[in-house]
């Protein structure tokens, strides 16, 4: 595997980060929500990363003139594996439910192909639907957000989860923050303050299911 990446550009923020960076970008503006996707995406196809965005609201035209621009063609790398896109509802909430040990084993096994066929890294942007409050199995968000950082020390695809916080209330707003290390705040990439280590969430949570 003399071809991975230890580091990655995550296209939106300056300098590299470690692969398998987690982090979270709470937005009230979509033209920042779209130009950190599009970034996102195009520089990890650039850098024979394998990407994927799973999003309800993707602007499918906007980015394959985008990643025109940036000398990718979009149906090549469609066609060739190298990009993958999907509603949320269709990644997030199969069979009409949310399964946080189903979406794990997605990103495991999408980061272990993407290696052995030959990509440097994998990463995936996903925006979370709103309607993840009403779905069975959306009251275990949190956990599953809390073991993707434990997941991506293991199999470190770079993750990047929108939420839109005009969608959201504060308490569940909150909730997404302690989960995850880092945030993305006016572009820049910044050590979330509110960041509860994996394992000590967990732990609260069955505490708090007892």
């Amino acid at each position: 595997m003399g071809h991975e990446h230890s580091t990655v550009c995550l296209g939106f923020a300056e300098g590299r980060f470690p692969v398998g960076t987690h982090l979270c970008q709470i937005y009230s503006d979509v033209d920042e929500r779209d130009r950190s996707l599009r970034t996102f995406l195009a520089s990890g196809l650039r850098d024979r990363e394998r990407a994927a965005c799973f999003s309800k609201n993707l602007d499918k035209e906007s980015l394959i003139a985008f990643l025109e621009e940036e000398g990718i063609a979009f149906q090549n790398a469609v066609e060739k594996g190298d990009l993958t896109l999907a509603e949320t509802a269709e990644v997030y909430f199969r069979d009409g439910r949310f399964d946080p040990d189903r979406m794990l084993a997605l990103l495991r096994a999408f980061q272990e192909d993407s290696l052995a066929g030959c990509y440097a890294a994998a990463r995936v942007i996903g925006e979370m639907d709103p309607a993840i409050q009403d779905v069975p199995g959306g009251e275990r968000l949190g956990e599953y957000e809390s073991r993707v950082t434990m997941l991506v020390r293991e199999h470190p695809v770079t993750a990047v989860c929108q939420y839109d916080a005009r969608a959201f209330d504060g308490a569940m707003i909150l909730d997404v923050l302690k989960v995850h290390p880092l945030m993305v705040v006016n572009g820049a990439v910044v050590r979330n303050p509110f960041f509860i280590r994996p394992e000590d969430y967990l732990e609260s949570r069955c505490h708090i299911g007892e």
